[in-house]
């Protein structure tokens, strides 16, 4: 999609950062939504947007829409919860939003406030086109950053209850390493951990013989989790099991352990779900069954969008970027998960889009001015595509 001649000149970045300094101080650390959402839908509303905030479990969730015609039902989701920041350990306060040498500096600027504020005036930029075909929808939750149970997953939830269906779905999360637009998600890799519970015989370490060692059977099931064969992986998409904790509860060296704590965290490919990686890693650890017990917890799916289809969501999105920097992106399914996956389907495209990601949840975590400009403007052309002729 060509922008006209005005367009086409440098988004204005006065809006964009204004937009992006009223976020950042809302101080809503999650769940808390701080004032962010109730300020977003009044935006929103202003825009023609039809609105509605509701609450789970403390965590408070935005559906906006506006429909303009025939066309793609298109999402964006994100969110405006941040992580904690120790105001003692920042140059700046956290929550100022101040601008020192061309960064705006603040707890959420990359992750994901910056992504928000560049929507919103992507969409004031769009609407001025006045848009003829399409249905816009904003997702925004305050539960990402946290257990994400009451946030995006209740939005999906909504959705459907209320039948409501979506082609595409553009997620704002900080992607881009280098530079803007040099790296899109185009699906996310699945998570599960697991806490094994090994039970072994306790005795004196002079006498082995009349023991089992738990930590010794801790050791050879870590051996048999990292043998794995992940058969189904795919180039740019590699499953991995770290173990996180092997933990002894032992206070004295000469007491053969009975019983030992194994914690370990698997990010697996799309190529499987989350039941069939349990099923390989019990199987793995088969011959040590009667030593185990197995807990598993929060299993996030992975997910994948390929492109194609009658709304084509990563052929768009890549057009937009190599209009607004005369490069193509990389794709990539690497990193955490991402709220991305409550939306997924066979039916429904996702793909991951934002601001560099080298300062989130860090320490005086900013975002360049000019990265700003640079992904409104990847937005803007994006959302032409699916609502201007």
């Amino acid at each position: 999609m060509q922008l006209n001649t005005s367009q086409q000149q440098r988004v204005n970045q006065d809006n964009v950062v204004s937009y992006l300094q009223q976020l950042i101080r809302f101080r809503s650390i999650t769940p808390e939504q701080g004032g962010a959402i109730n300020w977003l839908q009044q935006q929103l509303q202003q825009r023609g947007f039809d609105c509605h905030v509701f609450t789970c479990h403390g965590v408070t969730n935005l559906v906006a829409d506006c429909y303009f015609g025939p066309g793609a039902k298109f999402a964006f989701c994100g969110h405006i919860d941040v992580v904690p920041a120790d105001a003692s350990r920042w140059h700046v306060d956290p929550f100022a939003a101040e601008i020192i040498n061309g960064e705006i500096i603040g707890r959420g600027a990359a992750d994901m406030k910056g992504g928000v504020a560049a929507m919103l005036e992507a969409t004031d930029r769009v609407l001025m086109q006045s848009p003829t075909q399409g249905h816009f929808y904003w997702l925004i939750t305050s539960d990402e950053e946290g257990e994400a149970l009451y946030g995006s997953a209740e939005i999906a939830n909504y959705l459907a209850a209320q039948g409501k269906h979506l082609d595409v779905c553009l997620v704002g999360e900080p992607t881009a390493d280098k530079r803007v637009g040099d790296t899109i998600k185009n699906g996310r890799r699945g998570a599960l951990s697991a806490r094994i519970e090994v039970l072994g015989k306790a005795g004196h370490v002079a006498y082995p013989e009349h023991s089992v060692n738990a930590a010794h059977l801790a050791a050879q099931m870590s051996m048999a989790l990292q043998q794995i064969d992940w058969q189904k992986d795919i180039e740019g998409s590699k499953t991995t099991l770290q173990i996180t904790g092997l933990t002894v509860p032992n206070s004295i060296d000469n007491l053969v352990p009975a019983s030992c704590f194994i914690e370990f965290n698997v990010r697996y490919s799309h190529g499987y779900r989350s039941e069939s990686v349990k099923r390989l890693i019990t199987a793995a650890l088969a011959p040590w069954q009667q030593h185990t017990t197995i807990s598993w917890q929060r299993p996030c799916e992975p997910y994948y969008t390929a492109g194609g289809g009658a709304y084509d969501l990563l052929a768009a999105l890549e057009e937009a970027i190599y209009q607004s920097t005369q490069s193509y992106p990389q794709l990539s399914t690497s990193g955490g998960t991402s709220d991305g996956r409550f939306f997924a389907s066979a039916d429904t495209q996702v793909v991951e889009c934002g601001v560099r990601n080298h300062t989130i949840h860090q320490d005086n975590e900013r975002v360049a001015v000019s990265d700003l400009a640079k992904i409104t403007e990847i937005y803007e052309r994006t959302l032409a595509h699916f609502f201007t002729k």
